[in-house]
């Protein structure tokens, strides 16, 4: 059986990280991950944005986000298979 990788929607909450590597905190539904930000420059906290092993590779609107996040959480353990145990029902 092959992994899917997925990416999953989350809100900036902090900019952390030096210039020259903008990273931040996102908010996954409670469960906060530090996310590279390098491929998102103009994100800003309180932006949703997509994340994929770690990294922010897209910004979407709130409405976009939630509904994402419905997806993902229709999928059996897809939640936590991506950002970890915190997710599992």
């Amino acid at each position: 059986m092959s992994a899917v990788c997925l990416g999953v929607p989350g809100r900036i909450v902090a900019l952390t990280g030096a210039p020259d590597l903008r990273m931040g905190t996102v908010d996954f539904d409670g469960v906060r991950r530090p996310v590279c930000l390098a491929y998102t420059p103009e994100a800003e906290v309180g932006d949703y944005v997509i994340v994929h092993v770690g990294f922010a590779i897209s910004q979407v609107d709130e409405v976009e986000a939630a509904r994402t996040l419905e997806v993902l959480r229709a999928i059996p353990d897809a939640l936590a298979g991506e950002l970890g145990p915190e997710f599992a029902p």
